[in-house]
């Protein structure tokens, strides 16, 4: 079955072109021009990935995000901005983006990153194993893709479990962001480092006891980040 993509930008020059050149390559595309619009498209389209502008009439892309992952709803979605400021990169991400793009953007790189998330999503059946992944207080179920710690269920994005899984698999080695970016975003070119700074960001605001001195997810300076273990009886307390 095709990949349904819902493109999501009230510019129609970008829409139409962002259309011809994914149906191009056999991709099944929806337009939609508002916020608004995107609640009532995902019921009778329920796309694959959505490519969501952030500025937008009726409902911005944070605040579409924000409702979508409020509703459960764990599309991938890939943010596009005009803006030049990280700060809105990264509040796209802190509400649920996955990924995102400042325009003006190739056609070709929209593709790739689209069809990274395609193909992670297909694999990861063949990436996880049916056993569970313990580390400290931490249980992983990657058959069922829950998590929790000291026994209480915590709420992850599909970005942050596999992130976490990814680093569990390669605990205690030291990890470059370049690494984590072919490793979780799949991403075969030279990605924006700081989607890797955020998501861990996150993902020490579940699981440590205290973000600012982490005992999981620690970082080596000017190289990247480790998954260590903490000592039996950091992990008891």
């Amino acid at each position: 079955m095709k990949k349904k993509i819902l493109v999501v930008d009230d510019e129609p020059s970008i829409s139409m072109l962002i259309e011809f050149n994914l149906k191009l390559i056999g991709y099944e595309v929806h337009c939609v021009y508002d916020g608004e619009a995107v609640f009532q498209a995902i019921q009778h389209f329920r796309p694959d990935v959505i490519v969501l502008d952030l500025m937008l009439p009726k409902m911005d892309g944070i605040q579409v995000c924000r409702k979508l992952r409020s509703q459960n709803n764990m599309v991938p979605i890939i943010m596009l901005t005009a803006m030049q400021d990280l700060s809105d990169k990264i509040a796209g991400l802190d509400n649920g983006a996955d990924d995102y793009m400042t325009k003006p953007f190739s056609p070709q790189e929209l593709i790739s990153r689209i069809q990274a998330i395609l193909r992670r999503i297909q694999t990861l059946p063949s990436l996880t194993e049916s056993a569970s992944v313990t580390i400290g207080q931490i249980v992983i179920q990657p058959d069922q893709r829950e998590v929790s710690l000291k026994g209480e269920a915590i709420e992850l994005t599909p970005k942050e479990f596999d992130l976490l899984l990814f680093l569990c698999k390669h605990r205690g080695k030291v990890l470059s962001r370049q690494q984590l970016l072919h490793g979780v975003w799949d991403y075969h070119f030279l990605g924006d480092t700081r989607i890797v700074d955020v998501h861990i960001s996150h993902l020490r605001d579940k699981i440590e006891g205290n973000a600012r001195t982490p005992e999981y997810i620690v970082t080596i300076r000017n190289v990247g980040y480790k998954l260590t273990e903490p000592s039996l009886k950091e992990s008891l307390a």
